[in-house]
């Protein structure tokens, strides 16, 4: 920009803004939720806690003690029964009851004292359970059994029985009466616990409804009518009202976001109101630049055309006098004059080379769909003579359809396949193979041959212009071939290098995106496009190599 467009480049104080900020509140407002939140599930958990301990008493211990009492007094039943029926016929099958009922008896002890889980009044009435039929059993049932004419024991004993298994069944009554009293209280702080349950959870569920609602008007008033009222103002701006002031209210920070607003609206205000003065240095800019390309292209018309001129005439008129006075010239002037056709012929190259480098990306046409298989035969085709001369070998890929300019294409495959077979190795034919695949914004090539190769040192060097590493007497070519090839493929959004790991041979590898990044290049000057037109457009069959 020139001095009339500078605009304000010091960093505006902030303004100090008093009062909780956004996040001072929410971090307050989510505190106050969260503990709430935390004591309503410590107060859920423990309801949950009660209901689960009171249903697993109930399920666990009281209704299988209840069952397991019942069973012992049926085991106890059985086993008066096989006596009683043992001592009435004397028969040995009779006591098949009593024997069952002392192993079930067993079991149900066994049960109650484990279901009982330190209730002394439980293991009172299991022990007193025990202890009664422990005196039946051993006053009856066993002497009973012993005896060698049950019939005598049973009725000898048949009052005193009839007695003790009365105090068995009195027992195993209280017994049942106690369990059934647990079980039934136990039913009853179930129900308790699930009313306390329903009535707990409803009224959790509309605490947290209500907390809900609260954060949400809480924001709305809090936070997003404020930011409403300040987008409003930001809209207002951006419909292009920049001297629309932005005030900010609410919480401090929204109110410091808005003071920023601010002062960004009143620095760009101040920078519009230079627009001008820059757009008009700008376009005076931009005209030079277009003045600057003009004289550049028409230096590349003149360097094209005005100076090969010169150069022709030097070889033709050297030539024109080795002819003439060919009887009166000796040997060091015949060679003196072959020198001199040869520097013009060669400034002469080096002077197209050089145009062809200079034009890459300058003078391009529109991007078109390039069918690289038909380019490549086109090209190889050019290089008939070449391939039958050296009995080469080139084979390639199946290669894609892509976008991209068709002559610089067919120039890169030109100078690749050319140095390819140039290079061969003097003890076998040259074969060569353009491989292709495909990656993930494009596609890889790979030219390799079986040449006399590229060292590892001199990978980078060999892409840059006029880089040799061979004499002219060895190659011919000025050194340019590669370094076109690595602007052609810039320009087409890809890289090139050469494969140091490839031997023997050479392999260099370039890669070309699907769609190359558009740009707007100049037109060429009618001069420089007859010049083009005069030589024969060398894209592809004429491109000199390095």
């Amino acid at each position: 920009m020139g001095q009339g467009s500078a605009v304000p480049t010091g960093k505006p104080k902030r303004p100090v803004t008093a009062g909780w900020t956004t996040k001072r509140w929410l971090a307050v407002t989510a505190a106050a939720a969260l503990s709430l939140l935390l004591a309503l599930m410590l107060f859920g958990g423990w309801i949950l806690a009660r209901s689960t301990a009171i249903n697993t008493r109930l399920i666990d211990h009281s209704t299988p003690a209840l069952i397991a009492s019942v069973r012992l007094e049926s085991a106890l039943v059985d086993q008066e029964t096989g006596i009683r029926g043992y001592g009435v016929t004397g028969q040995d099958n009779f006591l098949a009851p009593y024997r069952e009922g002392l192993l079930r008896q067993e079991k149900a002890v066994t049960d109650l004292r484990t279901l009982a889980g330190g209730d002394r009044a439980a293991e009172r009435d299991l022990a007193e359970v025990v202890r009664r039929a422990g005196q039946w059993q051993a006053r009856i049932a066993r002497p009973v059994v012993a005896a060698a004419d049950p019939k005598t024991a049973a009725a000898e004993r048949a009052v005193e029985g009839k007695a003790l298994f009365d105090s068995v069944r009195s027992a195993a009554a209280a017994q049942q009466e106690r369990l059934a009293a647990d079980r039934a209280g136990a039913r009853a702080d179930l129900q308790e616990a699930r009313t306390l349950r329903n009535w707990s959870f409803s009224a959790i569920a509309l605490a947290i409804l209500a907390l809900t609602a609260s954060v949400f008007v809480g924001l709305r008033r809090g936070v997003t009518d404020h930011l409403d009222r300040l987008s409003g103002h930001v809209r207002t701006v951006a419909a292009g009202e920049f001297g629309h002031p932005v005030a900010g209210t609410g919480p401090a920070d929204l109110r410091l976001l808005a003071a920023d607003v601010e002062s960004m609206r009143a620095r760009l205000a101040d920078e519009l109101a230079h627009r001008d003065v820059a757009r008009a240095n700008l376009a005076a800019q931009a005209e030079e630049l277009r003045r600057s390309n003009a004289e550049l292209e028409q230096f590349a018309y003149v360097a094209s055309h005005d100076l090969q001129e010169p150069l022709r005439k030097v070889a033709s008129f050297c030539q024109l006098l080795e002819r003439r006075y060919a009887g009166n010239l000796d040997e060091r002037a015949r060679q003196y004059i072959a020198f001199a056709v040869d520097g013009a012929t060669r400034m002469q190259s080096l002077i197209n080379d050089l145009l062809d480098f200079s034009r890459v990306g300058r003078l391009a046409t529109e991007l078109q769909s390039v069918d690289l298989d038909e380019k490549f035969e086109r090209t190889l085709t050019s290089l008939s003579l070449a391939v039958e001369e050296s009995d080469a070998v080139v084979t390639h890929d199946p290669l894609p359809v892509l976008e991209g300019e068709p002559g610089q294409l067919g120039m890169l495959f030109q100078n690749l396949l050319t140095n390819a077979i140039k290079f061969r190795s003097p003890d076998r034919a040259p074969v060569v193979h353009l491989g292709c695949r495909p990656v993930d914004d494009g596609w890889e090539f790979a030219v390799t041959d079986n040449g006399i190769g590229i060292e590892a040192e001199f990978a980078e060097r060999v892409f840059v212009v006029f880089q040799r590493l061979h004499t002219r007497e060895q190659y011919a070519g000025n050194g340019i071939g590669l370094a076109l090839c690595k602007k052609i493929v810039e320009y087409h959004g890809g890289t090139i290098a050469v494969d140091p790991a490839h031997s023997p041979g050479t392999r260099i590898v370039f890669t070309l995106r699907k769609a190359p990044p558009r740009v707007l290049l100049p037109r060429p000057l009618d001069g420089e496009r007859g010049e083009r037109g005069e030589r024969g457009e060398r894209g592809e069959a004429g491109a000199l190599t390095g």
